[in-house]
């Protein structure tokens, strides 16, 4: 079909689904959005596409994707969206698009129950594991094996209360451990294996941008063959696939591995050596943290990943040597196995040249992590993807250098911006004092609470304010208890879930909140009316994976194309908070001078959407008490 046809094609469907909505408006920016990646798709050619929010981005790519008859595989950056897509998207459009296709979601395997460990709850051979958890944890444990009994997913994302960290572990595998489905007894049944198999036969297949990373790292392994891929909230795209196709080596991954192979050779004598060295180990990299290791990695670090590289060899022969008639140790024998060669794979990475990579440790001196991640994610990526699909990249904040960054070429690919629907100028204001004093300056702090307590007070509460450091965070959680009356909750109080849920049905509630809040969070209506930057959110300087990419592109251009892309987009996605619905109205303060005084402040203003300015107090507060008197 030309791109022609199949552009006009693509908004005749997305007329057709979009009609059927109760209010029905159209929105030229979805209607341009699905026109061009329908022409895309259909000339083999990628497409990044910078959707203002309200445009209604998922149905823009989806209804063009699904027209196309080829496999398409979504990879979001968040859990919110990918439940967006399953619940609310796909299932509206499978009612009114007039076509027929399918969907599956894939996910990691922690994600889902394991019907083998859950069957070696029963065996006796396996209750030490079981004994050595908390009256409470056991009780987790038991409610979650009732619950595997009824779901058809085993998906525990199912499930409405959160179960603890260490009961999903107990009746679940991490990708490290599970040795396949051919290795199981319960394989045909697994839950993971199913998500896989309605996904072979799928035309739209949801995962995470990880789970996509992992793919890639795989060779190909873990999802169907697709010709379509789409990544949504394109911006983490470098982040999370450079986490995704790296290694990281711990002291808990030998830990674990050890504990895996006590649970089948009861002599503890056994992994003390290793136990031993992965402690060791942490000790070598500890000091580094916060640091990037240059090659060759020093010598007492080498040294003790090659003893643990022989002693977990001699532990994977052991395995090989046990010989048993009981099916759950059998199983428990092919799971430390599988640890142990994945372990054995990262250390030969680590004591390899890993040209391309850069080595670094982060975590805590207590709890450090060695990472190494590829310097360059787009070498990567034009290998394994870009090479291999058509692509379509789509965000509501598409930084200037994003394409360069993951090795998207530009001759090749086609770019849209559309604008969002809504009327930011009539609805916003973007302010930043006249008056403030420079973020270094002693005087900052006590400018900062005073111009907080005025706007949150004006607003009636509603306040999500947004901090770059936790020290920061904290102390402006402590300062405004004390100045303000309204309900202030913090990540220190409540989990994330139970903070969204209090803020929604508490008008006059606040949040205060790190960069975790900055997106992937959504409070359309009355319940938000100001959003807060401490600062501008540019990344942190001393970031060992960034200093690399710095000096990469050379120090003179790392500012321009590294850090302010970086902020710019952090600063968009935070102000997109603000306005989610065409009746939204509110204000984004930015209490950082630099937004009005310096060269660049344009780049970051222009990334924002289009908000009516002032750096005048009294109008911003008049504002606000208009929004909370109507």
């Amino acid at each position: 079909m030309s791109g022609s046809l199949a552009g006009k094609e693509a908004i005749a469907a997305l007329r057709q689904v979009t009609s059927s909505f109760d209010g029905a408006v159209e929105r030229q920016g979805q209607i341009d959005m699905s026109h061009a990646i329908a022409e895309s798709l259909a000339s083999g050619r990628s497409i990044i596409v910078q959707a203002g929010t309200g445009t209604g981005k998922s149905l823009g790519y989806l209804v063009p994707a699904i027209l196309s008859g080829e496999t398409a595989v979504v990879a979001t950056a968040t859990k919110a969206l990918q439940d967006q897509l399953n619940s609310n998207d796909l299932p509206l459009l499978q009612k009114h698009l007039g076509i027929p296709f399918t969907w599956a979601v894939v996910k990691g395997r922690s994600n889902y129950a394991c019907l083998q460990r859950i069957n070696e709850r029963a065996d006796k051979s396996a209750q030490l594991e079981f004994e050595e958890t908390s009256d409470r944890v056991n009780k987790e444990i038991d409610e979650l094996i009732t619950w595997s009994k009824k779901t058809k997913t085993g998906d525990f994302d199912e499930l409405t209360r959160i179960p603890s960290d260490r009961a999903k572990q107990a009746i679940s595998v991490s990708t490290d451990e599970c040795p396949g489905k051919s290795k199981c007894p319960v394989g045909a049944n697994c839950f993971a294996e199913r998500a896989r198999d309605a996904a072979s036969t799928a035309n739209v297949v949801v995962v995470n941008i990880a789970l996509y990373g992992a793919h890639i790292a795989s060779s190909g392994n873990i999802l169907p063959e697709h010709k379509i891929v789409i990544f949504d909230e394109a911006h983490q795209l470098e982040s999370s696939l450079s986490d995704a196709v790296g290694i990281q080596l711990t002291n808990g991954r030998v830990s674990s591995f050890a504990s895996s192979v006590r649970r089948v050779i009861a002599d503890p004598m056994v992994t003390n050596r290793l136990e031993e060295l992965g402690l060791r180990f942490s000790g070598a990299i500890g000091p580094h943290v916060g640091n990037r290791l240059q090659r060759p990695l020093p010598s007492n670090i080498v040294e003790n990943m090659s003893l643990i590289r022989i002693e977990v060899a001699t532990l994977i022969n052991a395995l090989r040597e046990l010989k048993t008639d009981n099916e759950p140790t059998q199983q428990r024998i092919y799971r430390a196995q599988t640890q142990g060669t994945r372990l054995t794979e990262s250390l030969d990475i680590a004591l390899g040249s890993f040209e391309g990579y850069v080595a670094y440790v982060e975590g805590s001196e207590e709890r450090p992590i060695l990472r190494i991640t590829p310097l360059h994610i787009g070498e990567v990526l034009a290998t394994n993807v870009w090479n291999e699909h058509t692509a379509v990249l789509t965000s509501a904040t598409v930084p200037h250098s994003m394409p360069e960054r993951v090795g998207l070429p530009l001759d090749g690919t086609e770019v849209l911006t559309v604008d969002s629907p809504f009327d930011y100028e009539k609805n916003s204001i973007l302010y930043c004092s006249r008056f403030f004093p420079e973020v270094k300056s002693p005087a900052y702090k006590d400018f900062l609470y005073d111009e907080m307590e005025a706007l949150m007070t004006a607003a009636g509460g509603r306040t999500l304010a947004l901090f770059t450091s936790n020290a920061a965070l904290y102390a402006a959680i402590d300062a405004m208890r004390e100045r303000v009356s309204f309900p202030i909750l913090g990540p220190k109080d409540y989990p994330r879930q139970t903070l969204i849920d209090m803020f929604i049905e508490d008008e006059s509630a606040c949040i205060f909140a790190s960069q975790g809040f900055f997106q992937g969070v959504d409070f359309p209506g009355r319940t938000l009316s100001l959003v807060i930057l401490d600062k501008l959110p540019f990344p942190t300087p001393t970031d060992p994976l960034l200093e690399a990419r710095r000096d990469a592109v050379g120090r003179d251009k790392s500012f321009g194309e590294i850090d302010l892309p970086m902020a710019a987009t952090s600063l968009a996605q935070a102000a997109g908070r603000l306005i989610r619905t065409d009746t939204d109205r509110g204000v984004v303060a930015v209490f950082d001078s630099r937004l009005a005084t310096a060269k660049y402040k344009w780049t970051l203003i222009n990334a924002m959407p289009p908000m009516n300015k002032t750096r005048e107090r009294p109008v911003v507060e008049q504002f606000l008490r208009d929004i909370t008197q109507d």
